[in-house]
Parts: structure tokens; sequence; C-alpha cells
């Protein structure tokens, strides 16, 4: 199959000028749209859908609007601009230039954190194969096409740097991306999470919601890489992955808003009672969110790991917000606290010392998953509990009148008590 690679694949890596490059996508190409037939979404491949298409890797043309069939979507292939001499930026590798080739003792390390970053973005279209039959909304429908061909744009991304970096190799596993199958008893995807069902809308939701959430951070990590490609590839990625975590978030509050309101018009929050009134309760939407919770953390792996100690040591994968980190980014004599289950309680370890033990993401999206739930549990308050929210927006509005008070005394320098 011939491909114009100017207009059937938008792209800013020069494509139409790497023979090598081609001759391994036209094997690749017709597989893809293959899978997409097979698994992906069902019933609505020959519709027109009104999608959000990457056409460059600037401003003007990251958003591009119109109506298409899903399997004429335009894949992309995009990296974020080059950082004229950049540096390695963490590890033992910390001031040399960032690597526009794979180092060779780093090659196997790299080709199976590639595949492993490829393989969660076709499980996705695969879990959420059939929700498109029971969208709650047409707003709904749209949301979950745009994640669908965004998550097969990410798996683009993800076989570009196979094929172009790895050789045979590559080529090999960019196949077995396509080969894989999401819970496939014989030939199951690589993570578990991205091999549990997603049956129902509240699912996705949570799924967006939290894993989504891990997408972020995993990518934020690999954007700090001393491999340059694949930061800037991880790079782009991310001005996708915001909205698929939107959709999660305002998903799972449209669901709690709806199911407060309820409890506040009919005084219960009896579970049944709540069924029958055609909402989702609370214990349901608790039982939701532990799953996904949980099988999210699993992505990030242990609290002591050797693998991703030594991923950072070497400057393949960095912390999130790397760069912003007061420290000396070498971290070999840093300690860390450390919990862990010992018959059935919850025990302090202690700091234990790094030096290639402990994993440096896990406790940051913990964080921001917090401030989400917090805002989340906002939501319940304001219904349930108007008279209270209206008096927190009264304080708020009061506390911001006070602050823009001191910003015109103080020619727009908010001092600490104003702000207080």
């Amino acid at each position: 199959m011939s491909i114009d690679y100017n207009e059937k694949i938008p792209n800013n890596v020069n494509l139409s000028t790497d023979k090598a490059l081609q001759r391994a996508l036209e094997r690749w190409q017709p597989n893809y749209l293959k899978w997409w037939q097979e698994v992906g979404p069902e019933g609505a491949q020959q519709d027109d859908i009104y999608l959000r298409t990457a056409v460059s890797a600037d401003a003007s043309g990251w958003a591009h609007f119109d109506y298409v069939k899903m399997p004429d979507y335009r894949w992309g292939i995009f990296l974020a601009p080059q950082e004229a001499d950049r540096k390695v930026h963490f590890g033992e590798h910390t001031g040399e230039p960032a690597w526009q080739d794979v180092p060779g003792e780093h090659r196997a390390t790299l080709r199976r954190i590639i595949v492993t970053q490829g393989d969660t973005e076709p499980a996705s279209v695969e879990q959420q194969r059939y929700l498109g039959l029971t969208a709650p909304s047409l707003y709904d429908l749209r949301n979950l096409f745009q994640v669908n061909v965004e998550e097969g744009r990410h798996l683009w991304a993800m076989v570009y740097l196979l094929h172009r970096y790895f050789g045979r190799d590559g080529r090999e596993e960019a196949e077995a991306l396509l080969e894989r199958r999401s819970g496939d008893a014989d030939n199951p995807r690589i993570l578990g999470a991205f091999n549990e069902k997603t049956p129902d809308w509240l699912a996705f939701y949570m799924f967006t919601y939290f894993t989504d959430r891990d997408g972020k951070f995993q990518l934020c990590a690999l954007a700090e890489s001393g491999f340059d490609p694949l930061a800037r590839t991880t790079q782009f990625m991310l001005t996708e992955e915001a909205h698929h975590m939107f959709v999660g978030e305002s998903g799972v509050a449209r669901v709690v808003q709806r199911t407060a309101e309820v409890m506040r018009e009919y005084k219960t929050d009896s579970p049944d009672k709540l069924r029958a009134l055609g909402v989702i309760d609370l214990e349901t939407l608790q039982r939701y969110l532990n799953f996904h919770y949980s099988v999210t953390l699993d992505l990030f792996g242990a609290d002591q790991s050797s693998n991703a100690a030594t991923f950072y040591s070497t400057g393949i994968k960095g912390r999130y917000d790397e760069t912003k980190i007061n420290d000396d980014h070498l971290l070999k004599d840093a300690t860390y606290p450390i919990l862990d289950v010992v018959d059935g309680k919850l025990v302090d370890l202690g700091r234990v010392v790094r030096r290639g033990l402990v994993h440096p993401l896990p406790h940051a999206p913990r964080h921001d998953v917090d401030d989400v739930l917090a805002r989340l549990a906002n939501v319940v308050q304001r219904v349930l509990v108007p008279a209270q929210a209206a008096r927190d927006r009264g304080e708020h509005e009061r506390r911001r009148m006070r602050t823009a008070g001191v910003e015109e005394r103080e020619g727009g320098q908010v001092c600490r008590a104003g702000a207080r």
C-alpha cells in the first residue's frame, strides 16, 4: 500500500524522505487498520464523527476539527519542537548532551519501556469497544470517540520510535502490539489494568479519571528522558492526555452530582431506594472508586523497585517535574520514607537509602488524586448542604476582594497577610 505521507499521516519527522521508515510503515499500516476494524469502536466505523485532529505540533495545528470516519482518521506522528543543546538532567549522565540515537548499552531497556507504553494505547481502545452502543448522551459519545482515536495516535507515536530507532527488533515489537488483545487468556496486554473489562460508562469515567492519570505521570516521567526523541514524543502526547483526564473527572462529577441531587430531593441515602430512582448510590460509587484507584496504583509498581531506580540512574526515565525539583538529581545517598504491611498492619520502615532500590514516582500521583477527590467531595457538599455552600462562596468572595485590595495597594504584589 502506497501512502501519501503528507496527507494521510500528518507528521513533523520527515516521513516522506525516509525510505526505510516508509517501507516499514507501509507493511504496518494495513495491519493497524485491520486491528481497528476488528476491535475498534463497535457499530460506528462508517459514521461521520466530529473529531479533533492534530495536523502539526504548533498551536495553530494542534486542534483541527472536522467530520471524519474513524478508520479514515489522520493518525499523525508528532514530536515537540527540539530544544537546542538539550542535556541529560538527572542520573549518572547529568550534564551530557541528550541522546539523539539509542545508546547501545540502554537499547533493550528503552525498547522495553516504549513497548510497554505503546501496549497500553490499543488496549484502551479494546476495553472501550462496546461503550458507544450505550452512550448516555451525544456529548459523551463524541468524547469517547475522541479518546479512542487519540489512543490510536499515541500507538502510532510509539510505533514510530520502534520502527525508526530499533531496526528488526522494533518492527517485530510493533507487529506484536497489534497481536495482543485486552483480556485475552493466551495473549493478553502486558499490564494487568489493561486486561480489565470496561463494561459500563461509570467504569469508563473511572478509567479515564484514574488510569489516564497514571498515563499523565508516566508520560511526564518519560518526557524527562535523556533519549531526546522519546522525550519529545511524550511531551506532545501530554497535550492530548489532559482531555482524557477531563472526560473522566467531569463524568464522575456529573454522576456524583445527580446522585446527590436525588438524595436531597427524596431525603434518602438508601442504596436500594436510590437505585430504584435511577441513580448510582454512593456505596456503588465507592466500590468503583476503590477498584480503579487500586488498579491504577499497581501500574506504578512497588515503592521499592530496582528497575525503576535503574531507569532513573541511567537517565532513561525521570521523576514528575524533574527539572523543578531542588536536589542534586543523582540521589545516590538520598533517603526516602517507606511504609509496608507487616502482619496485617501498616508499619513505618523508616527512611530507606535509595541506592538503586526506591521507586521515584508513586507518591506524586497520590497527592494529585487527593486533590481531585476533594473536588468530588465538594460537589456532594454543595448539593446536600446548599446553605453551607453559599456561606463558603461568600467567604471566598470576601477573601478575593481583600486580596484584590491588597494587590491594588501594593502595586500588584500580594503580601502574605493579605493572602491569608
